[in-house]
């Protein structure tokens, strides 16, 4: 392979010492420039560079050979991933385009250093599916000024004009590890100048000859190996660009970046919180000092009133106390601040204001879903001292335990419950990437309702009006929505069970509907498992009764838990009805939380439609509450029976609403991308599963969000 390599290599290089003779160099710093297939690159070639690191973009380009709809994600500091939608006129047998999804990982091996040491990353371009952009490549790049930088590389399959023919037919799905660094290797090279501090002027030399679009009838091939662009920067969120591929395809593109640790507000703007008020000396108030207070029989109930008004102003609910001379427990529900350091440091702030001086213990116990998760054990002399020192020595001093689950001496703040909750708003159900619609979307108005019977005992539920929308209710296997109630079947022909395959059959209902209505309880039987039941209408397509247990010490890296549910499939009108399809599914989960705000679930188990396998799924967490993860699932289904994609897999996105807003809120808006939806490795889509109820209660998530302590 060496042999191989080393002319390519020359060949690159003297490409590049053309370009740079051609160009110059100047004075500014570059930032990173985004090609057509949303990954850091001059047109269509890459650039060794990473995205930074939380950074999230948005790409869409499009020119006579195809349109590309990409997001990309920068995980950790050297792995660059994309997820990517892309439409070719002509060359799907099934449709009139091919609508494919594909996944690119790019891995930085070298980081640019002094002296000649480049940049240095590995990459799979379309490296599962139908594999219509598959390649490989290694590639180096040099800054040899602030404003001019040169990149070359080894190309296989498209970037070394090789397309790897498919049969777009088959299930696809699976990665092609076959076809990974086979065949010709051909070099390829760009140089970026920029010109100005926003404008870029782009060339590079590539051997794509676009082949499977040519086929396609979508453009002529091009002329020439030599593409050239033009690229603009707005600001660090946007870029548009124009380009031409061999001088005859002319394209544009467009991005947004968004960065997870790069907040428009990152202070918030949420008010100050009251100041830490320090005890007055003993001589001025002997009877609290000595603990004297705690024989008047008012005393508490004052205390208790007091605390639970103040705690309301900062949006906590105190659910209950417990106060003796010289220690207080207060279990508080978080209503209002996306990261519980935040509600248990403002906690610990008005304790100091409400409780007598002889109190030195406060114990802030979180509540989550009507169970006590975790509580953080604090000295007032502490709190007192530390006021205005950094987070990191509060969290020094700091002890946190697992919750008792039914200490005795606690009293119920009165009028808690029942309490009933309502809301009406406009609702928005958006559907993305589907292989015949790029987006389907629906609009209108929503009715929520929440009667908290007692703490962990809630009846919920939602009613739904739909307005307007694409996304109209449709049937599997080219049917009508009629032929497909008429045919009562509830199995493809397969033999697999309809379990996700016919999922648009609920949607465009034009009549209200009910997409949950639950009871559900929440308990924490002993100091470190939790436990939780929901019968009821659970979502859209399925009701019945959900069971779930979870083992969680609060200070430990890894959590274990069992779900087992009984559920029936709703009828398509999503009303009080039932379909004939029944099933029992159950799973054993494994959470791990690996540090550096990684963390991984494992779930494995018997699902929806019968079939039995696994879900392998890891998140990245960032301090601020930002969440994206990806996940895969196997089970016992062929390939043939699955179908399309031959297994599930998707990215889930979580975001908290105050990191755009600045506004404190615990509220996230949450999204599942998925590449098709099939009947195996389906599950139940059950709210308030355990794991996520208590996470952001214990050591791992209460240290990582510390710093927001004293806000």
């Amino acid at each position: 392979m060496r042999s191989h390599l080393r002319p390519l290599l020359m060949t690159s290089t003297a490409l590049l010492t053309a370009s740079v003779t051609a160009l110059g160099g100047a004075s500014q710093s570059q930032g990173q420039t985004l090609n057509s297939y949303g990954m850091p690159g001059a047109i269509d070639t890459p650039i060794a560079a990473p995205l930074p690191e939380a950074e999230l973009v948005g790409t869409i380009s499009y020119s006579d050979y195809g349109r590309r709809l990409t997001m990309s994600f920068q995980p950790v500091p050297r792995l660059t991933t994309t997820l990517r939608y892309s439409k070719i006129e002509g060359i799907d047998t099934k449709r009139d385009a091919l609508k494919d999804r594909s996944f690119d990982l790019q891995y930085q091996l070298l980081n640019e250093a002094q002296g000649w040491q480049p940049a240095l990353a590995v990459g799979l371009r379309d490296f599962m599916g139908t594999g219509v952009y598959s390649s490989e490549y290694i590639v180096a790049t040099k800054s040899l000024s602030p404003r001019l930088r040169v990149t070359g590389g080894v190309g296989w399959g498209r970037l070394a004009g090789a397309w790897r023919r498919t049969d777009y037919t088959d299930e696809g799905g699976k990665p092609n590890v076959d076809d990974w660094f086979t065949g010709d290797a051909k070099p390829f090279a760009s140089v970026e100048w920029q010109a100005t501090d926003n404008l870029s002027l782009l060339a590079e030399y590539s051997h794509d000859d676009y082949q499977p679009e040519v086929e396609g009838g979508g453009a002529d091939a091009p002329d020439a190996k030599w593409n050239l662009g033009v690229n603009y920067k707005i600001g660090d969120v946007y870029q548009v660009g124009a380009y031409t591929v061999g001088g005859e395809v002319f394209g544009i593109r467009g991005s947004v970046a968004l960065n997870a640790r790069e907040s428009q507000f990152p202070s918030g703007l949420e008010p100050a919180p009251a100041p830490v008020r320090p005890r007055p000396a003993p001589s001025a108030d002997p009877d609290g000092w000595s603990g004297a207070w705690t024989a008047d029989a008012t005393a508490r109930p004052v205390i208790q009133n007091a605390l639970s008004k103040a705690l309301a102003n900062e949006g906590q609910t105190l659910e209950s106390l417990a106060l003796s001379a010289n220690r207080a427990e207060v279990r508080i529900r978080n209503g209002r601040y996306n990261l519980q350091p935040e509600a248990i440091g403002r906690t610990a702030r008005l304790m100091t204001r409400a409780l007598p001086p002889s109190v030195e213990t406060f114990v802030i116990t979180s509540i989550e879903s009507g169970m006590p998760a975790s509580s953080v054990v604090l000295q007032r002399s502490d709190i007192e001292r530390l006021e205005n020192t950094a987070a990191a020595r509060i969290a020094q001093e700091a002890q946190i335990l697992n919750a008792d689950p039914r200490p005795g001496d606690l009293v119920m703040t009165e009028g808690l419950y029942p309490k009933f909750s309502w809301s009406l708003r406009p609702f928005a159900s958006l559907g993305l990437w589907d292989p015949d619609e790029s987006w389907r979307y629906e609009l209108g108005a929503e009715a929520k309702a929440r009667y908290e019977i007692r703490p962990g005992l809630v009846l919920s539920g939602s009613l739904r009006q739909r307005l307007v929308g694409s996304a109209d209710q449709e049937a599997p296997d080219e049917l009508t929505p009629a032929e497909y109630l008429a045919d009562g079947s509830d199995t493809n022909e397969a033999g697999v069970p309809r379990v996700r395959s016919d999922g648009r059959m609920y949607s465009g209902n034009s009549d209200p509907f009910i997409p949950e209505l639950t009871l559900a309880w929440y308990a924490k039987p002993t100091p470190t498992t939790y436990s939780r039941v929901t019968v009821g209408l659970i979502e859209r397509a399925y009701g019945g009764i959900s069971a779930e247990a979870l083992w969680k010490p609060v200070d430990s890296r890894l959590a274990l838990g069992v779900e087992v549910n009984r559920v029936r499939k709703r009828d398509f009108d999503q009303l009080f009805k039932f379909r004939d399809y029944e099933v029992t599914t159950g799973h054993v989960s494994a959470y791990y939380d690996f540090g550096g705000g990684v963390w991984g679930q494992l779930d494995a188990g018997k699902y929806l439609a019968g079939d039995v396998g696994a879900t392998v799924t890891l998140h990245r967490e960032f301090e601020n509450g930002w969440r994206i993860g990806a996940y895969a699932t196997k089970t016992d289904l062929s390939e043939e029976e699955f179908g399309e994609g031959s297994f599930d897999k998707g990215v889930l996105i979580s975001i908290p609403l105050n990191w755009a807003t600045g506004t404190p809120s615990t509220k996230t808006v949450k999204a599942d991308i998925r590449s098709l939806s099939r009947d195996g490795g389906a599950r139940l889509r059950v709210d308030g599963r355990l794991y996520n109820a208590v996470r952001d209660s214990h050591t791992g998530e209460l240290y990582d969000g510390w710093g927001k302590f004293w806000r």
